[in-house]
């Protein structure tokens, strides 16, 4: 018998120790975690992981130099800045470094002994201490007004008050004061970027325009405050511009001396949403004529060849990856690559031979993949499909004028289609409902409706033939021992498995804490929930409960798709990561010139965690522009009542989600009338201390808008007369703790 030479310390070290660990010792880097751990020698790499898991999980943030700390919770020492007083004269601040998307926690400051009391934008270095729900921060030092960072924000003029600054970012509650001198030629209701200044204009920070973005008449603007809060890159060097320019179509003549497939007689054919802005990935399917494999199917998956136009090194790959991915707004797309690429060269269109990396894969009758090669190609797209165009054909209701070839390659695709759908519900990968919510622009650039994107069987049977070529390129170069960037879903945590058990608790659903984890065990709680009043909530908090995925050189599978191996390949117009992939390829199977280098191989890791990077600006960006424009477009219905459920429950308010249009916003806590309630995690609701009235997830309520802020993107809503379901009420009065109760209570017994 083997003797278990696995460190003791090791055994022990999981998540939750480290959590645990960081909520006694905030901002305690890795070498102090290391030490206070008792790890030694190759133990740090364990710990090591598991700091990035837990990064990647959102339950900390690293802080740089600085060490790390439980998301949710301030450092020990950390920024502030003064946001005002409240009515009792305290000061009050907020923290800076704060990305969670819950309101962070009220910091009041203690004036300094010595010096004049900081002002509204000042910026202190404090030591900060709990005080229940609280923060008490000690002032360790001012800082200079040159340390601050540049500001975005829309103009104000009033005659009262002279011209001010107001910050788009959500979380800046402080407005900054501007001379005329200041303005830079900039206008009323106009959006800029400013800098600070020194000095303060009555009591407020001053600042500077220093770039003229657009004006807040303009429709367009909201998804510019979107692009330029998150730092988005928008215009191309012209280095990059002219090699863009100078890409020619590829030469008929040399596609045999280029080694590639001619493809052309092939009818495949493109389906994407109608308002595609490129067509990166193109689909065919026949029956197998191997008497071996009787009822299976050779299915084609053909992809835009960027790597023929982006060689590693040139103006355009550093720019590709210095963006990492496209991202998409209601009213424009800001590319990763030039238009001449992404929309013209790269992309599949009808009738035009372009270049082509191809996945050739074969499926049994009840959809098992025999086996797959990869081609370097050139196709002609036979036709240019929407998923309704393409649903129609399958529904047997093709529209006139469809040529008879595109007609029979879509019934083959259909056929694959279904023996598909055989061995992916074996594999059952997670199953969540996610209405998409779309926004639908009029000839005026303003929102004409808001509504759910239709889901059709055409998307799905898309994304399962992309999740399996997807699958095939990782198999196929991890076979070849060829480094790639892999796809990967961590399995969730315990902290949000623990989470997710107390929810369903409440549910009275069991769930063992303890079970090894597969999709397929929130795919029966999905099921169990189907039309009942909790389906919709079921789906958010199973979604919550999972990790992020991310991209790595590491292979961990990916737990939501319930793959080994999985890697994405099939949209390098959009995605810098399968450009790497398709690199990948070509020099594992020898498809010609522009290979991965080794240069690209030794730094894949960097590369990984740039792109996860850029992905998750990417969607934050799109997601607060939606925000803005549903914001716009709920202004003129301020006052009106809505049906809506509670999505979200934090110790300031209750997040709701309306079922009209899938609007969200945030009803306070003091809307909730003049009862104190007491924030449940575990039961993840509001209870009334006197009341004991419960608001939790998935409540039904009727609610009336109270505010608009197109600026920020945010919605405020009141209970309406007469609201939705009967609050529940509990049997008890929920047991005052420390810390969570009145205000009088909770900081150094002053009423407030």
């Amino acid at each position: 018998m083997k003797k278990d030479k696995t460190p003791t310390n090791t055994r022990a070290l999981d998540k939750a120790r480290v959590l645990e660990l960081l909520a006694t010792k905030a901002g305690a880097n890795k070498r102090d975690l290391a030490r206070l751990l008792g790890l030694k020698g190759s133990d740090r790499i364990v710990l090591k992981r598991i700091l990035k898991e837990l990064e990647a999980d959102g339950a900390i943030e690293g802080r740089q130099k600085k060490g790390f700390i439980k998301r949710g919770e301030l450092p020990e020492v950390g920024i502030v800045e003064i946001t005002g007083v409240d009515e009792d004269g305290e000061v009050l601040a907020r923290p800076l470094a704060w990305d969670s998307n819950e309101e962070p926690p009220t910091v009041y400051v203690i004036p300094p002994k010595d010096g004049a009391a900081p002002g509204p934008g000042d910026r202190l270095l404090a030591r900060l201490e709990r005080r229940g729900e609280s923060y008490e921060a000690r002032v360790i030092r001012r800082l200079e007004q040159e340390t601050q960072t540049r500001l975005i924000g829309v103009l104000r003029d009033a005659p009262s008050t002279g011209w001010r600054l107001v910050p788009i970012n959500k979380k800046e509650r402080t407005e900054y004061a501007l001379d005329k001198s200041d303005l830079g030629g900039a206008k009323h209701n106009e959006l800029v970027a400013a800098e600070p200044k020194p000095g303060r204009i009555a009591g407020f920070s001053r600042v500077k325009v220093v770039e003229r973005i657009g004006s807040m008449d303009s429709p367009k603007t909201i998804s510019l405050i979107a692009i330029h809060d998150h730092g988005i890159p928008t215009e191309f060097p012209g280095a990059v511009i002219e090699e863009a320019k100078a890409a020619q179509p590829i030469d008929p003549q040399v596609i045999a001396k280029e080694g590639r497939t001619d493809l052309r007689a092939i009818p495949l054919v493109t389906i994407d949403p109608p308002d595609a802005r490129d067509h990166d990935d193109a689909v065919w399917a026949g029956l197998d004529d191997d008497p071996r494999n009787p009822g299976g199917h050779v299915v084609l998956v053909a992809i835009a060849d960027v790597a023929h136009y982006v060689t590693p090194g040139s103006a355009l790959d550093k720019e590709a990856l210095k963006r990492g991915n496209s991202a998409y707004f209601p009213d424009r797309v800001v590319p990763m690559l030039p238009e001449e690429l992404s929309a013209d060269l790269c992309s599949l269109k009808e009738g035009v031979d372009r270049p082509c990396l191809v996945a050739r894969m074969v499926f049994d009758h009840k959809g098992h993949k025999k086996g797959h090669t990869f081609l370097r190609a050139v196709m002609r797209s036979a036709a240019r499909l929407t998923y309704a165009q393409a649903q129609a054909a399958f529904d047997g209701n093709p529209h006139a004028g469809m040529e008879a070839i595109v007609k029979k390659t879509l019934a083959d695709v259909w056929e694959a289609y279904k023996s598909l759908t055989i061995a992916r519900n074996v594999r059952d990968p997670l199953n969540l409902d996610l209405p998409e919510r779309r926004v639908i622009l009029g000839a005026d650039g303003k929102v004409a409706s808001i509504a759910y994107r239709e889901r059709l069987e055409s998307m799905k049977l898309i994304e399962e033939f992309m999740v399996l070529a997807n699958v095939a390129a990782a198999e196929a170069l991890e076979k070849a021992r060829t480094p790639l960037i892999y796809r990967v879903h961590d399995t969730p945590s315990k902290e949000k498995l623990f989470a997710f058990s107390d929810f369903l608790r409440t549910l009275n659903i069991t769930f063992a804490k303890g079970q090894v984890m597969q999709p397929g065990s929130f795919n029966r709680i999905l099921a169990g929930a189907k039309g009942t009043p909790h389906e919709a909530v079921m789906n958010d908090v199973v979604l919550r409960s999972q990790a992020q995925a991310i991209y790595d050189p590491a292979n961990i599978g990916h737990f939501g798709l319930n793959l080994a191996k999985y890697a994405h390949f099939t949209s390098p117009i959009r995605r810098y990561a399968d450009l790497i992939v398709h690199r990948a390829l070509i020099r594992a199977f020898d498809l010609g010139e522009g290979g991965l280098t080794d240069r690209e191989m030794a730094t894949l890791g960097a590369a990984a965690e740039h792109i996860t990077m850029t992905e998750r600006r990417a969607m934050a960006a799109e997601r607060d522009s939606t925000d803005r424009y549903v914001a716009a477009f709920m202004e003129d219905r301020i006052g009106q009542n809505f049906d809506a459920r509670v999505t979200g429950v934090t110790r300031f308010g209750l997040f709701v989600r309306l079922a009209e249009s899938g609007a969200e916003g945030l009803i306070p806590i003091r809307s909730l009338g003049a009862d104190y309630f007491h924030h449940d995690e575990k039961r993840q609701a509001l209870v009334g201390q006197r009341s004991r009235i419960v608001y939790g997830m998935g409540a039904a309520l009727t609610v009336k808008l109270l505010e608009a802020a197109p600026i920020t993107g945010g919605l405020r809503f009141a209970l309406a007369d007469g609201s939705g379901d009967t609050p529940q009420r509990t049997g008890k009065s929920p047991a005052r703790r420390p810390g969570k109760g009145p205000k009088k209570d909770r900081f150094r017994g002053k009423k407030r």
